[in-house]
């Protein structure tokens, strides 16, 4: 693929996305992997496995889910662990990097970066995303993160800044961005990053830029998605609830004259019946590391007002995927509580396992001609 004369009307710029970007395809639900390249994924737990956060284990993930038709690949943007007796996400590799490599080892899937505002400059991040969608024929993604576990900030040397103005340094930061992918020899004065004479090439192969992603469920988290993102990805606490927030999130973005997707994320446990599937979750949670969880539902309690009602109640959600939605049971329940989410207007849905790899392939056997049947995917 190459990168088109610049697009500028809008039905332009979504029938070159529709053709060229796979995250804008015809399936109605799209399918992700999140967390792999770290330590435990997102299961805080001891249950055993036979993931490691190794290169040469991700790249067989990543296939397989490439020639499974997957749309996306997010990492955790993760420097620090969070203690407990597994040090959840200790061992991680560095997303940038790690987009990189597995951009030159799959054909179609997304490659995304999951990137903290206060520790990269925003020219830095604007080369290497260009740089990485280049290399990927046009598959790069940025997931915008704006740092909200104090102890990462802090070994950087950096001042944690109050939730709501991390926002608003996030918006200067991905305005330079934008700036720098789709301009040349420009002057940014903003409040948080002065740029002189921005100057960058090679330009991103997408138009007008690569896929933009962040996870703001707070009030300030969806205005900045409405504003600045393609996608927002929620964190589902109840149906009624993530209806509400798509509506919400869907209006902010129609007062800013721009579209905005929603997607989500969550763990898979999915067996023959529903009792074994059951029982993985329960030996997941069972064996959960409580005190790592612990320390980061006070952080989010502390650091992040996305969960500040519902941190109580997500213990083991976070157990057992990161306080994601959970999917649990036969491959045909499964398919039924995805029909139900894509129902409310979420349209993709990033997942994770215990066992990435061989659970990959159980997925690609049983569930996924099943989201066909549905009409999830075609």
């Amino acid at each position: 693929m190459h990168s088109d004369p610049a697009l500028t009307h809008p039905d332009d710029l979504r029938a070159w996305r529709r053709q060229h970007v796979p995250v804008y395809n015809q399936n109605r639900l799209k399918l992700g992997i999140f967390g792999m390249n770290c330590s435990n994924g997102c299961t805080i737990t001891h249950a055993a496995t036979t993931f490691e956060p190794t290169y040469e284990h991700n790249v067989k993930i990543a296939q397989l889910a490439d020639e499974l038709g997957f749309e996306l690949l997010v990492p955790v943007g993760r420097w620090k662990h969070f203690g407990g007796t597994t040090q959840f996400n200790a061992n991680n590799m560095e997303v940038y990097t790690w987009a990189t490599a597995l951009a030159c080892n799959t054909k179609q899937i997304m490659v995304f970066a999951t990137s903290h505002v206060p520790t990269v400059h925003p020219l830095l991040a604007a080369k290497q995303g260009a740089t990485i969608d280049r290399i990927s024929h046009g598959r790069f993604g940025l997931n915008i993160v704006c740092g909200w576990f104090r102890p990462e900030i802090e070994m950087f040397g950096i001042t944690q800044l109050p939730h709501e103005v991390r926002y608003n340094m996030a918006a200067d930061w991905i305005t330079c961005i934008k700036r720098a992918w789709t301009e040349q020899d420009f002057d940014h004065v903003g409040e948080y990053f002065r740029i002189k004479g921005g100057f960058l090439l090679p330009k991103p192969v997408q138009q007008p830029h690569p896929v933009l992603i962040n996870a703001g469920n707070s009030e300030e988290g969806r205005e900045f998605s409405a504003r600045h993102v393609d996608f927002n990805f929620i964190t589902i606490a109840t149906k009624e609830q993530a209806r509400d927030l798509v509506v919400d999130i869907h209006k902010r973005a129609a007062a800013h004259g721009r579209e905005l997707g929603v997607m989500s994320y969550g763990l898979v446990c999915c067996r023959d019946t529903e009792a074994e599937a059951q029982a993985l979750y329960r030996r997941i949670v069972d064996e959960g590391d409580w005190e790592a969880t612990h320390n980061i539902m006070n952080l989010l309690g502390i650091e992040s007002s996305s969960f500040n009602e519902q941190i109580k109640q997500y213990g083991e959600r976070f157990i057992a995927g990161w306080g994601g939605f959970p999917l649990v049971g036969t491959p045909e329940q499964v398919v039924d509580m995805m029909q139900e989410l894509a129902d409310l207007g979420i349209e993709g849905f990033i997942l994770s396992w215990l066992d990435y790899y061989e659970e990959l392939k159980y997925f690609g056997e049983r569930v996924l001609p099943l989201m066909k049947q549905a009409g999830l995917r075609v």
